[in-house]
């Protein structure tokens, strides 16, 4: 399967995150509504790409005052930052079932745009029950917020701040070849 482009499922997709809380625990989350497509060409990794768009205020931690908080505009100011974007720069090593690549890329929240790369793994290619093919994606990267302006915090009594710089970022990604959506 050279050269095909995949829809992202959202149904079978999961973009998580993680944050130190008060500097010894780690609180998660997950943004619920996301659209994104995966081209991909194995025989020649470097032409292969990734877009994704993801609804800000889509973001939920369970705890519906912190999701209103990470909401407003001490964090993701959905008001005026509805989406956050990535855009694949360059996708790198063989993208192999079960091998490590990198997929280097511009990440933009609150219009600001930095580069990050995530180390992603391809799961394989298979068909549903319903005669659809399917692939699988898993990636994670590390985030410093404060590029991104979102520096709100507060400072401890003990020492230290009550959210932490570092968001880890979990992708586990499933898509669908976006040729037979067009015949759905």
């Amino acid at each position: 399967m050279d050269n095909t482009t995949w829809k992202i499922d959202p149904a079978h997709t999961a973009v998580e995150f993680g944050v130190k809380h008060m500097m010894f625990t780690t609180v998660r989350g997950s943004f619920g509504a996301f659209d994104g497509e995966v081209s991909l060409d194995l025989e020649n990794p470097s032409n292969s790409a990734v877009q994704v768009e993801i609804d800000a205020a889509s973001i939920t931690t369970g705890v519906t005052d912190r999701d209103e908080h990470l909401r407003s505009g001490d964090f993701f100011d959905v008001e005026n930052f509805p989406r956050i974007t990535f855009r694949s720069t360059r996708v790198s090593g063989p993208i192999v079932e079960g091998e490590s690549f990198e997929v280097v890329g511009e990440l933009t929240i609150r219009d600001v745009t930095r580069d990050v790369v995530l180390e992603a793994t391809f799961g394989g290619t298979g068909t549903d029950p319903w005669g659809g093919t399917r692939s699988g994606f898993g990636a994670t990267t590390k985030v410093d917020r404060r590029d991104f302006g979102l520096t709100w915090n507060q400072a401890l009594e003990t020492g230290g701040v009550l959210v932490g710089h570092d968001i880890a970022i979990t992708l586990q990604v499933q898509a669908v070849l976006k040729e037979e959506l067009a015949g759905v």
